[in-house]
């Protein structure tokens, strides 16, 4: 393609306020930059560029060119990435923190047994995400937020929720359920609210109440006989399966899905394959059998203090 250094040009400056600016981020002279510009701006019979006082600004055949530059360069540097991953056997993963912490660590040797020589390389995030550009090939995200349309958005396992304590605690508070304290996270500071919404559960508006920073601190203080919190089930399902954690109510269905998002150019890719079979495999354990579930015979949650 003619003038490719040009664009790539245009394109740092797009994204500065001067093309002094640019120029050190380029690490070449403000001379190179004016130069490059107006090589583009010829070949394109079109202005990119207008100066206001000491800072530059897109003219709007600057601002679709950008447009175009950052899907190009993006898409660029994803390939790179992609190409240096195939070759490495390594995948940068982004998770949602306490799903890291207490579902996905536990369970990476069982993928390194299956497939030696690999690297998956970790990162703790939620909500929206960018991938290829910032190295990430990968992330594991709840689909509570817009998925962007050009990412591969598969479904990994219906969400179950539903209020946890640790079986002491729970124990403690059958003579005096009132006294039960609601553990809340300020990341995700609707779970009790829309979980009382969907069961009914109107009793929550008259308890006791702490606030933690991360779902995962909610979690631990349930685990620690502390109170009780709403539980994501594959936030939950190793310590119910020791019996760290009991849900008195059961678990229901909370409307959500997790997903494995990925750049639909990337699936060709061997390791990105090997991964996304093995984590949909992990994933069809999170499900609640028939007697964690909410619906089957479990506490009528509605009716904890014989009224709704």
């Amino acid at each position: 393609m003619r003038h490719l250094k040009a664009f790539h040009i245009f394109h740092v400056a797009a994204g500065s306020t001067s093309f002094t600016e640019a120029a050190n981020r380029l690490a070449i002279t403000h001379g190179a930059v004016s130069k490059q510009i107006k090589l583009l701006e010829a070949y394109l019979s079109q202005s990119l560029f207008e100066r206001q006082g000491r800072h530059v600004v897109l003219t709007a055949a600057g601002k679709q060119l950008h447009r175009y530059t950052t899907q190009a360069f993006e898409a660029l540097e994803s390939g790179v990435s992609a190409l240096a991953q195939s070759n490495e056997r390594c995948l940068e993963v982004s998770c949602e923190p306490t799903l890291t912490m207490r579902w996905l660590m536990t369970r990476l040797s069982d993928f390194y047994q299956q497939h030696p020589g690999t690297d998956i390389r970790l990162s703790t995030a939620g909500g929206p995400v960018t991938l290829g550009a910032t190295g990430l090939s990968m992330a594991i995200r709840r689909d509570d937020f817009d998925l962007r349309a050009d990412y591969l958005s598969q479904s990994l396992v219906e969400e179950w929720v539903g209020p946890v304590c640790s079986p002491a605690y729970w124990q403690s508070m059958q003579t005096t359920p009132q006294h039960i304290k609601l553990l809340h996270s300020q990341t995700r500071p609707q779970a009790w609210a829309e979980w009382a919404t969907k069961s009914g559960a109107g009793w929550i508006e008259h308890q006791a109440q702490q606030s933690f920073a991360h779902f995962y601190f909610s979690l631990q203080a349930a685990v620690d006989g502390l109170g009780m919190a709403i539980g994501s089930y594959p936030l939950v399902v190793d310590d119910v399966k020791r019996g760290n954690l009991i849900a008195p109510f059961g678990f229901s269905r909370s409307g959500h899905r997790y997903v494995l998002l990925s750049l639909q150019a990337h699936q060709d890719i061997a390791l990105e394959q090997q991964f996304t079979a093995w984590i949909r495999d992990q994933f069809t354990a999170c499900v609640p059998e028939a007697q964690e579930r909410g619906s089957d015979g479990v506490i009528d949650s509605g009716n904890i203090f014989g009224s709704g």
